[in-house]
């Protein structure tokens, strides 16, 4: 039996482990609990406006410590921008297995904003009374979707961002301005797996250490997450909700452009 063969047989075993305990967690008292909190997310933050912090370059050319006071959801490492943006996003999401892994100590320790995280990342990510477990699909039939039953489950859409404006909706934001999404990636050019150890300081990102030497991160596949964001526009073209792409400059067109400042003065 080959290494790698074994390799692999040993982490479907662990994978179909968790799957089991997973299960036999969402029939429990705590999933009930983890569930009402959930449950009161539902349009709590009706008749304001959300911004979804994407964590490309650009998000540091726009001035985010303006938007203390505003509903916001980030993601990811952002927390490396904490001490400059001044607060805590309202809600900090992470849905990548590789960054739960990484930066299980960074995210378990984090405090002051709303932790959404899938429950099949619970072995890392731990349960804390700032967390709340979702119902989280990552292998489904009909890529892209997405749920307008937000408590009771969410798709993988290629993008953190998917994760995001699928909780935006089920806040109740409208309308909603992404910002930081740059939407293009400078890669390896020798890829031969869609995992890429990093062994330089991150350009693609807020900080250098983002994905920088020694992490882990997936090929972005700007093309995949362009389909999952087209999706995303329709649904919410359908259900009246405006989504606003308010980046500094960036690659992504699905979305309408407004420019950041005008938006802050015209709220003033």
């Amino acid at each position: 039996m080959s290494s790698v063969f074994l390799h692999k047989a040993v982490a479907a075993c662990r994978y179909g482990y968790r799957q089991a305990l997973d299960a036999l967690w969402w029939a429990s008292t705590a999933a009930r609990t983890n569930l009402e909190r959930l449950h009161a997310l539902r349009g709590v933050c009706a008749g304001r406006r959300g911004f979804v912090m994407g964590n490309g370059p650009s998000l540091m050319k726009t001035d985010v410590r303006r938007l203390r006071d505003e509903v916001t959801i980030g993601s990811n490492a952002l927390f490396l921008i904490h001490e400059f943006m001044g607060y805590r996003p309202t809600f900090h999401t992470v849905e990548d297995v590789l960054v739960a892994e990484d930066r299980a100590r960074e995210l378990n320790a984090m405090r002051g904003t709303i932790k959404i995280f899938p429950r099949d990342l619970a072995y890392c990510l731990k349960q804390d009374d700032a967390t709340i477990y979702i119902n989280f699909h990552r292998n489904y039939a009909g890529f892209p979707k997405f749920s307008d039953r937000f408590d009771d489950i969410c798709y993988w859409g290629g993008t953190v961002s998917m994760l995001n404006l699928q909780l935006a909706y089920y806040l109740g934001c409208n309308p909603i301005y992404l910002i930081g999404f740059d939407h293009s990636y400078r890669v390896p050019p020798d890829l031969t797996s869609h995992i890429i150890h990093s062994d330089s300081d991150d350009v693609n990102h807020i900080h250098p250490d983002y994905f920088g030497k020694g992490y882990r991160w997936h090929d972005p596949m700007v093309e995949r997450m362009e389909r999952a964001y087209r999706v995303a526009r329709g649904f919410f073209d359908a259900h009246g909700v405006r989504v606003y792409n308010a980046t500094a400059g960036g690659r992504l067109e699905v979305f309408e452009r407004v420019d950041f400042e005008k938006v802050l003065r015209a709220a003033a």
